[in-house]
């Protein structure tokens, strides 16, 4: 299954981020492509207020859906 990421995309971080006080599976929107594989994510807490906005590589990111995606 791809799932190619992309600007606005909603993502789980899969490792915590200690430096930025990020747990695993805290969610964020990627804001910016830096490279091919890493993006500027914003995470937000429950009321939307910006927690941070830190550069996370592609592999510490889950893409998420609530469309069916079949393999």
């Amino acid at each position: 299954m791809n799932m190619t990421l992309a600007l606005l995309d909603v993502v789980a971080l899969l490792e915590p981020i200690p430096t930025h006080k990020l747990v695993a599976g805290q969610v964020g929107t990627i804001v910016e492509e830096l490279t091919n594989t890493v993006f500027e994510v914003e995470f937000s807490d429950a009321k939307g207020q910006t927690i941070t906005t830190c550069a996370v590589d592609a592999h510490h990111l889950l893409k998420l859906t609530h469309e069916l995606v079949l393999a």
